[in-house]
């Protein structure tokens, strides 16, 4: 269902703007010009369907905020937008459960809207551990990161916030204060480092110390950034954004490295990098595979390479549907490769040939041209050399396929 957001705002310009930017970011904008209007329109629906809301400050029939205090009552997260700038007003709006205030200076501001919205829904996911000894000052965090629906969790002391980590892996950040029982903010982010990279977990580290140079120990201990207490609404979140956003950029980073570009599936690269891991571990049981295309430069030569492509990403499809619970990649060209570790060769065997039929019983259809696409496959579980040895046998089972009339898989 796609969600809505409710806009509260009299101004037809800013109304327009916001109309579009909210369409474009794939959400339902719901408009209305009054805080009557908005209290009719809401009363018709159910409070789930809605992202968040999006306020003026002053309309004429709330002047003063009053539609602000409507959306929070309703549970909405609230996004308020205003034409002043004073000191004044701005204390007014943070002293309110808001997500963020935008004013109305000029047309970045509204791409910061876009921003936020993308934020909201996204932090749905997101777990954050705010660690430290106050219930004061844990409760005012969380409440401040539930605003931007970030899932929170809590721990008054360093081992236990460990313990929440390791339980949860949808945690992405985590704020440390310093001063704790037992174990320091410090020595937490130090123990933690042993574990979780900086580009898998983000550390704001927290304290009240006014020392100068407690800062740089925490960068030094290894966290991302540091907050000063008593810290401000706006900076807390300003923080809180670019420290997720950064985990975000860097998970971008890795995946279109680990990528096909074409298919999207794992690349050799990553392939690699994932079969010595789980080598380390020394499973039991191991057995590799090598998929390759009967006959793909017929394909190619009578239908084109667009056909060629296509018919690449129906058999990726087709890999990340059977070889979800196993290690798959796109090896190059029109060869695939599949990792089987802790499973006996047998079944990895009986995998394969149902792969194998499903594609031989599959009609593919390119721009009306129908066509049939069959695949020669080679399996090992003779783990001499590591994964590379594993690839030059599985490769010349590959060759047997081949040469014995393809479409069919040859083992050990």
């Amino acid at each position: 269902m796609q969600q809505k957001v409710l806009i509260i705002e009299d101004t037809p310009a800013s109304m327009s703007v916001m109309r579009k930017l909210i369409t474009k970011a794939g959400l339902k904008p719901i408009c209305t010009s009054s805080l009557f209007e908005a209290k009719h329109i809401f009363a018709e629906s159910a409070p789930e369907e809605y992202l968040c809301a999006v306020v003026n400050y002053s309309l004429p029939d709330a002047p003063s905020g009053q539609a602000i205090d409507f959306s929070i009552e309703s549970f909405l997260p609230t996004i308020v937008i205003t034409d002043s700038l004073d000191d004044e007003t701005r204390i007014i709006i943070l002293k309110k459960n808001i997500v963020d205030y935008i004013p109305k200076e000029n047309a970045q501001v509204y791409q910061y809207l876009t921003r936020l919205l993308a934020r909201l829904d996204k932090n749905k996911k997101i777990g954050v551990l705010v660690v430290d000894d106050s219930r004061v000052h844990r409760s005012a965090m969380t409440s401040l990161l539930r605003r931007h629906n970030f899932i929170t969790f809590e721990a008054p002391e360093a081992e236990s916030g460990i313990k929440v980590l390791h339980s949860n892996s949808n945690i992405k950040l985590a704020i440390i204060d310093e001063n704790m029982p037992g174990m320091s903010g410090l020595q937490m982010i130090s123990e933690l480092r042993k574990t979780y990279s900086e580009e898998d977990l983000g550390i704001i580290g927290i304290s009240a110390d006014t020392n100068s140079g407690l800062s740089a120990r925490f960068i030094k201990s290894g966290a991302n950034d540091y907050l000063y207490k008593p810290y401000n609404h706006e900076e807390f979140f300003c923080r809180i954004m670019q420290n997720v956003e950064r985990l975000e950029n860097i998970e971008t980073i890795r995946r279109v490295a680990n990528s096909d570009y074409l298919t999207g599936l794992p690349n050799r690269r990553h392939f690699f990098t994932r079969v010595e891991a789980i080598q380390k571990t020394q499973p039991k049981e191991q057995s590799l595979a090598i998929i390759d295309i009967d006959h793909f430069k017929n394909i190619n030569d009578t239908y084109g390479h667009d056909c060629g492509d296509y018919s690449l990403k129906q058999l990726a499809k087709l890999v990340a549907e059977y070889f979800s619970d196993y290690t798959a990649a796109r090896f190059g060209g029109e060869e695939f490769c599949v990792y089987f570790s802790n499973i006996p060769h047998t079944e990895a065997l009986q995998v394969m040939e149902k792969f194998r039929l499903a594609l031989e019983q599959k009609q593919l259809v390119f721009e009306k041209q129908k066509i049939n696409c069959t695949v020669s496959i080679g399996l090992t579980s003779i783990t001499k050399g590591g994964v590379n040895g594993m690839i030059r046998i599985a490769d010349n089972h590959l060759y047997s396929a081949k040469n014995n009339g393809r479409n069919q898989v040859v083992t050990d």
